[in-house]
């Protein structure tokens, strides 16, 4: 479908060198872009889809490794073109480590100013809600006791006690906010700010993003593969 050139960022060291190694030894050709969401991403580098039959279910496969979070945000972030590191859930995954080798390229698209307000919103709430959480859980074995002996006052004063404690951390926490570099992206070219600061982003498309919007467009099955193999056929590293 034809060529995509991506960058590379210095910020990720690891995410980087870790790239340049897989392709140098020849793991991504021959690898197809298993996964492709319209409006979302395309997602390539699971070894085991390289002749993986029709109908395969892809997307478990890797190298036996994973690579550590390196997010530098909010400088790096899921624009459209980003290129980003694939990775487990949280529940399994809780330090948010990228998978070895699987990677995506970000498609997205275009927001306007109230819903990244609400997004923003959200997210502030979301790190009230995890604060909450975590000193919840130092708390269970009261919270336990008290649900034992049915003691709804308790349980109530225990709760607002915890609310108290989350406001007192988070004083100095101002709230989230985009910076102007992201507004201006997500309402241009688009991305997927919801994925920012979950996932690693280490590169970009600066050549061929005509493809990945060839290749975004294509018919898959109701598991986002394609349902004609997008085949890597060939991977190089292209010096400055």
């Amino acid at each position: 479908m034809g060529d995509i050139i991506v960058k590379l960022y210095d910020e990720t060291p690891n995410h980087r060198d870790n790239f340049i190694k897989l392709v140098e030894n020849g793991t991504y050709e021959g690898t197809l872009f298993h996964r492709v969401i319209k409006d979302f991403m395309i997602q390539a580098g699971d070894p085991d889809s390289k002749g993986a039959p029709k109908g395969q279910m892809l997307g478990s496969g890797d190298v036996g490794y994973t690579v550590p979070a390196e997010f530098v945000y909010p400088q790096l972030f899921h624009k459209k073109g980003a290129l980003a590191a694939a990775r487990q859930g949280d529940n399994v995954n809780p330090e948010k480590a990228s998978s070895g080798c699987q990677f995506y390229i970000v498609t997205g698209r275009v927001f306007n100013d109230s819903t990244l307000q609400a997004m923003e919103e959200q997210k502030t709430q979301n790190r009230f809600t995890s604060v909450f959480n975590s000193l919840a859980q130092k708390h269970m074995k009261e919270i336990y006791q008290l649900r034992r002996n049915n003691d709804q006052e308790g349980l109530m004063n225990l709760q607002d006690s915890i609310f108290g404690e989350t406001q007192k951390l988070l004083t100095d926490e101002p709230a989230f906010k985009f910076t102007d570099e992201q507004r201006q992206a997500y309402t241009t070219v688009g991305g997927t700010p919801h994925l920012d600061g979950e996932y690693t982003v280490f590169g970009e498309v600066i050549d061929g993003m005509d493809v990945v919007d060839k290749i975004q467009q294509v018919a898959t099955n109701a598991s986002d593969r394609p349902d004609e193999d997008i085949v890597i056929k060939k991977v190089s590293i292209v010096e400055d």
